[in-house]
């Protein structure tokens, strides 16, 4: 099984940036992707980026601009960076790993946009 650990969330006030971390530890050979979900109170959980083992990134329309995903290999990582942040954007950050057809979730990192 793969266990996955987020860090970096917390507050921050409305153009400000955060850099999240996800750390991938256990049966990690394989992993075909890699991304980030959030939730909102009240709202569904959405997929906000996604990175693949051949590089390729994926957006959702909303962050497109402001947030870039990226990996490190050597490391397990794979990163979340959030730039130009809207408080719309705050919500429970849940990293996530697809192995063949087994998706792994990590615990989430709360991520707070707020004057």
């Amino acid at each position: 099984q793969v266990q996955l650990v987020e860090s970096g969330g917390g507050l921050v006030q409305p153009g400000g940036s955060l850099k999240l971390s996800c750390v991938a530890s256990g049966s990690i050979i394989s992993i075909n992707a890699m991304g980030w979900y959030r939730q909102a109170p009240g709202k569904q959980r959405e997929l906000v980026a996604r990175i693949t083992s051949d590089g390729t990134t994926n957006y959702t329309d909303s962050v497109k601009g402001r947030f870039t995903i990226s990996r490190d290999n050597a490391k397990n990582t794979v990163y979340l960076q959030m730039n130009s942040l809207k408080p719309e954007d705050t919500a429970v950050y849940y990293c996530y790993s697809r192995r063949s057809l087994i998706v792994t979730w990590g615990q989430g990192t709360q991520v707070t946009v707020s004057s």
